[in-house]
């Protein structure tokens, strides 16, 4: 038999399935939360929502279908090291223990790291690793302990809570994962509480928009924003996730709180925007959405496009978005299109075009799916927990909770595409991923009628 490859998305993706797995058994443990089971039904269905939990956490996306305050400490730290193996990948962190202990990376690692990274080059990919993870640890510190004042005054001077909280709110806020343990008594849950104008609010609430938005636009642009910073020297890659970015964030506040200007402040309207783009936390009940249809629109649309590549985040990426309006504009004026004077290349178009058809397939499967098998939720509210999971979100309009087991494990399934990414999924089954796409035959051209 011939020496086989495997290829690099069948590592990732098993990689990812592997650490669900474990995470899996770790919550369904009694060490990890109070359970009744009286029989095999209880037994399967705590099964399943471990599964969800754990899915959900190494996704990022915070879809639960439990309360994390109700979880043990075990419990609590089990779901914040899954949060940050699934924000900064398994390989990463696996690549970065591993040089610590001064293994060797081979080239074939080099090029698996580069598949994770969904980078260009495998160039410096080691170098890049150990940033990564520093910086990524040194962020969720810093503001983990600019969290510790507010939230050592809203839980009455309580220090070992004050602490407790604080750390597992950082490792969600970064890895935009949504998840929260303040036990929120409003009807919203997740930070609800926390709407005010009080300093405790504007402190932790600012604090989680700069974590989010950190984590979101990618490792990539952070390196190179500290490495350069200059916007001159930047890459077009970083000057699109920050302009668009900017763009999204300020139109999004905009228009959320235009259509929604009765039922919150323009702090919520800011914090909806930015978290609605995969973070998952709120300020406001979204189960109230269904009174502003139109700001529901809005944040349908912010989720899908979620944050950007190579970072904590899902959805089809800013710069999707953004290579895609550019292409419409430049289309309708019969040139080709480029950005901030440098020509786009075409396999990244079309790469950009695959990546949001393949999107809405899976989001219009899923909902079809989970519709049939829970119809009494209504479509609204399904669309709208299924582009939350595909998008990696969190978000949602009360339904979690009441899906049918079928519906979990679709939501399960959405979660995982959405995270790994629908073209690493699909191109498990390119046969020629080392031929950089040079097909060795070249059929003759002809035309199609669009339009």
């Amino acid at each position: 038999m011939g020496n086989k490859r495997i290829h690099p998305y069948s590592i990732i993706i098993v990689s990812f399935v592997a650490v669900v797995f474990i995470g899996t058994i770790l919550l369904a443990l009694p060490y990890a939360g109070d359970v009744e089971i009286h029989n095999v039904k209880d037994f399967f269905n705590h099964v399943v929502d471990s599964l969800f939990m754990a899915t959900s956490a190494v996704c990022v996306t915070g879809l639960g279908v439990k309360n994390c305050a109700d979880f043990t400490i075990f419990g609590k730290i089990v779901m914040a090291v899954l949060m940050e193996i699934g924000g900064l990948s398994f390989i990463t962190i696996a690549v970065f223990f591993f040089t610590i202990l001064g293994a060797r990376i081979g080239v074939s690692n080099t090029f698996l790291l580069r598949e994770a990274l969904n980078q260009n080059s495998a160039n410096g990919m080691v170098t890049l690793v150990k940033k990564i993870v520093v910086i990524s640890f040194v962020i969720q510190i810093i503001c983990a302990a600019i969290n510790f004042a507010p939230l050592y005054q809203i839980y009455d001077h309580d220090i070992q809570k004050a602490i407790g909280v604080s750390l597992f709110h950082s490792a969600a806020s970064f890895n935009n994962a949504g998840f929260d343990i303040f036990n929120s008594q409003s009807s919203g849950g997740s930070m609800v509480d926390f709407a005010g104008y009080s300093w405790e609010n504007i402190v932790l609430n600012s604090t989680t928009i700069v974590m989010i938005v950190l984590g979101g636009i990618g490792f990539i642009v952070i390196d190179e924003f500290l490495r350069k910073r200059r916007w001159k020297r930047f890459s077009l890659h970083t000057k699109m996730v920050l302009v668009t970015t900017f763009i999204l964030i300020t139109i999004g506040t905009l228009f959320i709180k235009g259509t929604a200007y009765h039922d919150m402040n323009w702090f919520q309207a800011l914090f909806s925007s930015v978290t609605c783009r995969t973070a998952g936390f709120t300020t406001y009940d979204m189960g109230k959405l269904s009174e502003h249809p139109a700001t529901y629109v809005v944040v349908i649309l912010l989720m899908m496009i979620g944050a950007s590549p190579c970072s904590t985040g899902g959805g089809v990426k800013t710069t999707t978005i953004a290579l895609i309006i550019i292409t419409i504009y430049y289309y309708a004026r019969g040139k080709k299109p480029k950005a901030f004077n440098r020509s786009i290349n075409e396999g990244a178009l079309f790469k950009a075009f695959v990546l949001v058809a393949v999107a809405i397939g899976i989001v219009l499967i899923a909902t079809f799916i989970v519709a049939g098998i829970n119809p009494e939720l209504g479509l609204e509210k399904i669309l709208f927990e299924v582009v939350s999971a595909f998008s990696t979100t969190g978000l949602s309009m009360g339904i979690t909770s009441q899906l049918a087991l079928g519906s979990k494990v679709v939501l399960c399934i959405v979660m995982l595409l959405g995270r790994l990414g629908p073209l690493t999924v699909i191109g498990v089954v390119n046969k020629n991923w080392m031929a950089n796409y040079n097909e060795p035959i070249r059929y003759p051209e002809e035309n199609v009628i669009i339009g």
